[in-house]
């Protein structure tokens, strides 16, 4: 499975990609896309994925969704991993929140 590419890298793409040449109509929609709702920088967004990944519960795709979304409250994380086979307890989604706290 390739590995999952977070909002604001795409934003960064695109737009370079923009710089060069013209984008057909989708890649166009999707530029738009991107810097409508990527809410944090490349660089950013990378440090919050590589804290995510420090948890032993979190996986790349999880937490490329995390750092995309950046959750406020439990039921969006609970959302989040609805789809995935890891139970969370209360305090790893307190402690998923503090860590998308910390970067906001």
């Amino acid at each position: 499975m390739p590995e999952p590419v977070p909002l604001s890298r795409v934003k960064d793409l695109l737009t370079e990609e923009a710089s060069h040449r013209t984008l057909p109509r989708e890649a166009g929609l999707a530029q738009q896309h991107a810097e409508q709702f990527a809410r944090l920088s490349s660089e950013a967004t990378a440090k919050l994925i590589d804290e995510l990944r420090a948890l032993p519960y979190v996986d790349a795709s999880v937490a490329v969704k995390i750092a995309d979304t950046m959750p406020q409250y439990p039921e969006e994380i609970r959302l989040l991993f609805s789809k995935e086979r890891v139970p969370l307890d209360e305090e790893q989604v307190a402690r998923l929140l503090e860590v998308v706290a910390h970067h906001r």
